[in-house]
């Protein structure tokens, strides 16, 4: 049934569409429209309309690329029915209980199966745990469209891969994972993703699989994170520098150079939640696992206590404390704001009787607003500081020189009473000592 679609691809005969155009589908959209017809859907007008204004709201690298491409961008559903190859790249966020939250999954489902044509592949690249691809997806787009899956139509699950805002690991450079539901349609689809993706496909036995591979990989990359975390606390307590050690263990050949954080955003910290929720629908202990994202969750409330200790140790009145906070965004250098641990870091500061300030050239105020009820403030009309947090390391913040730094305090206070908490190391030790400032590094 399968058979020839990618063939239809190469020759003009039918298009790839892409649901969902965020941080993941938009690169993925560009990338196949160098080579075969796409078309690029969202529901959200705003961004559709963004795009073909060649506006890139991801901040990802998009701007130029898109004017470059011929992606047809609509937000019309009835335009699937001119594909026969349809990725579905939709968020897969968690409720506030934790708990896996597949609405727009479903909704991107429906939409498909209410414009399915026979002869068509559906590949998902959204993180799941194992068995929701065809135990929720293909039941809702069957239902749909009244096609059955596996005669009139196939599904596969081919994980996205890709790290936001890195210009280095893009998408046609990361390996991809490749699944079908059967061996015909799993070889479609690993030849549709081969035009594009340079550093090559790794096909695995079951789409059940190609669902693990992502939310444990992910996971891992937590729990080694909620590790380093402990590691960071050990060495605060032994008055030993933990930046310094790292770098020293890293000096090995098979150490793991996994840094202590904040762990947000919409991949690492919500997939382990995906896959905890899976554990225990299948009563398996995860207490690894389990305490690890555990050790994650406080990190913000951890750092925020430890500015609050500095503060008290200089007699500051914590009401009357002017305290910066540099970024909100989860990742340096990218404007995602999708679970913020800063946002935990500022909740917890408020519990003090603290209003932080908070700036972030990166991050879209009406954004930060609606989601936290937080009013950024632009760093050139950031007032004098009592204490400045730098939570994320943008470019712009590791090009402040620190005798720049010390200059951004207010001016009656000596340099043992401006506090500084670099919480990502953008300064060294060396330079953190000559300057004179009461300084704390995670």
């Amino acid at each position: 049934m399968s058979q020839g679609v990618y063939q239809a691809l190469v020759s003009g005969n039918t298009k790839l569409a892409v649901v969902g155009l965020g941080y993941v589908g938009l690169p993925v959209a560009i990338e196949f429209s160098k080579y075969i017809q796409v078309i690029g859907f969202d529901i959200d007008q705003k961004r559709i309309s963004a795009y073909r204004n060649d506006i890139d709201l991801t901040k990802a690298g998009g701007e130029g690329k898109i004017s470059n491409s011929v992606i047809e961008f609509t937000s019309d559903p009835v335009k699937l029915k001119e594909a026969q190859f349809i990725i579905v790249v939709v968020p897969t966020p968690t409720t506030e209980d934790r708990s896996p939250d597949f609405t727009a999954l479903e909704q991107a489902s429906r939409t498909v199966g209410e414009n399915l044509t026979i002869g068509s592949i559906v590949v998902f690249e959204s993180t799941v745990y194992p068995g929701v691809t065809e135990d929720l997806c293909a039941p809702i787009i069957e239902q749909a469209s009244g096609l059955k899956c596996g005669i009139d139509w196939k599904i596969g699950y081919c994980p996205e891969r890709i790290n936001p805002c890195d210009q280095i690991h893009t998408f046609p450079m990361i390996c991809k994972i490749v699944s079908g539901m059967d061996r015909e349609s799993a070889g479609e689809i690993q030849k549709v993703y081969n035009i594009v993706v340079k550093a090559g496909t790794h096909l695995v036995s079951s789409i059940r699989t190609a669902e693990a591979v992502k939310v444990m990989e992910n996971s891992q990359r937590d729990v080694n994170i909620a590790f380093m975390n402990e590691c960071s606390k050990i060495c605060d307590k032994s008055h030993i520098d933990t930046y310094e050690v790292f770098t020293a263990m890293n000096t090995k050949w098979n150490a793991l150079n996994f840094q202590p954080g904040l762990v947000g955003g919409h991949c690492i910290g919500e997939d382990s939640y995906y896959l905890l929720d899976y554990a225990k629908k299948i009563a398996c202990d995860t207490s690894v696992l389990s305490h690890g994202r555990l050790v994650n969750e406080n990190m913000a409330s951890y750092v925020a206590d430890r500015a609050v200790k500095e503060m008290l140790a200089v007699q500051k009145d914590l009401k009357q404390a002017s305290v910066l906070i540099w970024g909100v965004t989860f990742k340096e250098n990218c404007s995602d704001i999708r679970n913020s641990k800063v946002a935990d870091l500022i909740a917890r500061l408020r519990t003090y009787q603290i209003e932080p300030i908070v700036t972030d050239g990166w991050a879209d105020p009406e954004a930060v607003q609606e989601m936290y009820g937080i009013k950024l403030v632009p760093f050139e009309k950031l007032p004098l500081a009592d204490c400045i947090i730098i939570a994320v390391s943008h470019r712009e913040y590791r090009s402040i020189a620190i005798e720049q730094l010390v200059k951004l305090y207010k001016n009656n206070l000596q340099n043992a009473e401006k506090i500084l908490l670099d919480i990502k190391s953008i300064y060294s030790l060396k330079e953190l000592a000559a300057s004179g400032l009461r300084f704390w590094r995670l």
